[in-house]
């Protein structure tokens, strides 16, 4: 069996460099489409996003918290201050005392359709038609492969909210 390759190629830290950099400009175009088109940070995107496409439009905090990667600190901090917005609403589990609902409210979901068809083709400009059919597959391979890896796995034990 071969083995492993632990030290890092300088053209790894080429491809590593322009891929963070790449990132970093495609994530303040979309950013600034978010802010402009419907005031919303994509954090807040990426919320009520996930709040719309879930059924009944809800998630339990810890659900949340594991779509989108992010700590149950984070989730809590970005909830109260969408609150605070009237975007999202919390709710108490009916069969859970412990447990909370994340809801979105009317005006969250007004935000997320005024901001998702703009989105859409910001992500068409800067990404989708800069890269070709079969680039896009090798991509999708690519990011799928890595988040399986990347991806942490729950701990044992660890409650929902």
């Amino acid at each position: 069996m071969a083995e492993k390759a632990t030290a890092v190629t300088p053209d790894e830290w080429d491809a590593w460099k322009s891929f963070l950099s790449m990132r970093r400009h495609l994530d303040t175009a979309l950013e600034r489409q978010l802010q402009r088109d419907a005031d919303i940070s994509g954090a807040e995107y990426a919320v009520l996003t996930s709040l719309f496409d879930a059924p009944d439009r809800m998630l339990r905090a810890g659900e949340l918290g594991a779509t989108l990667a992010w700590e149950k600190s984070r989730v809590s901090h970005q909830v109260s201050r969408m609150e605070k917005r009237g975007l999202v609403e919390r709710r108490t589990c009916d069969t859970d005392a412990r447990g909370t609902w994340i809801g979105i409210t009317p005006d969250g979901s007004r935000a997320v359709l005024k901001a998702t068809r703009e989105h859409g083709r910001t992500l068409r400009d800067l990404f989708f038609d800069v890269v070709t059919p079969a680039e896009l597959i090798t991509l999708q391979a690519v990011f799928d492969r890595v988040q399986g890896v990347a991806e942490p796995v729950a701990c044992e034990g660890q409650t929902s909210d």
